[in-house]
């Protein structure tokens, strides 16, 4: 891929994110999270296949995705066992 090309799928990542995802400090529950989870890791896998290149926005996004579902995780597991 040409430079141009990454560029442009970077930027068509991002509006599709952009478009279809909620932020994942505005994510409330663990459900929501997982689902958003699912969805990204999807889109990386097809971009994979498609064309052999996924951009470092993508691997960034499901990092703060997964802290988030770390932070939630460890917040209904403090008021359970509390």
């Amino acid at each position: 891929m040409t430079p141009y090309e990454m560029k442009k799928l970077e930027m068509e990542l991002k509006q599709f994110t952009v478009n279809n995802f909620d932020k994942p400090m505005q994510c409330k529950n663990l459900e929501q999270v997982r689902f958003y989870i699912r969805e990204l890791c999807a889109k990386i896998e097809e971009l994979e296949l498609r064309f052999n290149y996924v951009p470092e926005f993508a691997y960034s996004l499901l990092a703060q995705y997964n802290a988030r579902q770390n932070s939630l995780l460890q917040k209904d597991f403090s008021h359970l066992y509390s």
